[in-house]
């Protein structure tokens, strides 16, 4: 019912939505993501001619959600990459139906209705809210923290490094 621009746009905003305090690159979002950065820089012009995300120029520049995640519906999203399509006349072109629509037609404009209503009544707080044991369009991450330990004649020195773990559906490589 969405298009996959719609899809892109959603999970870019779910992220950016998950890390507020940063603006990040289109290459970051892309990554986390799993949209294809070239039509994802695309998505968020589109996200940010409508005034859903800021574009930081310069460096330590990136993208920032403009409003609040509890003031962005699912809905806003989608509209500003693509329309909702709803059955307002006849597609058939049949001039005896004009905007008096069969009842197919018009049980398939109320179906998209409802969806259109369930949209406009989510936000993206909401999703990141919502407990999962999955987080929203994007992989989960682990932070780890580990501590090599390496001795020399002179004195042994101690390292830190941190290492990201992304948690993987059992059975699939890597």
């Amino acid at each position: 019912m969405t298009s996959q621009t719609a899809e892109y746009a959603l999970r870019a905003v779910v992220w950016l939505a998950s890390q507020p305090d940063q603006a990040l690159t289109t290459r970051q979002i892309s990554e986390t993501t799993k949209v294809p950065a070239d039509y994802l820089s695309k998505v968020l012009q589109a996200l940010a001619r409508t005034g859903l995300v800021h574009s930081i120029p310069g460096r330590g520049g990136g993208f920032r959600l403009a409003r609040a995640p509890k003031r962005i519906s699912v809905l806003d999203v989608i509209n500003a990459v693509d329309d909702t399509q709803r059955i307002r006349r006849c597609p058939l072109g049949l001039p005896s139906h004009g905007t008096n629509l069969c009842p197919l037609h018009r049980r398939l404009d109320d179906a998209m209705a409802m969806v259109e209503q369930a949209f406009a009544t989510s936000t993206i707080a909401e999703l990141l809210a919502e407990s999962s044991t999955s987080a929203p369009l994007c992989e989960k991450k682990s932070v780890v923290t580990v501590e090599l330990v390496t001795e020399s004649a002179k004195a042994p020195r101690t390292r830190s490094v941190r290492v990201v773990a992304r948690n993987k559906k059992p059975g699939s490589p890597r």
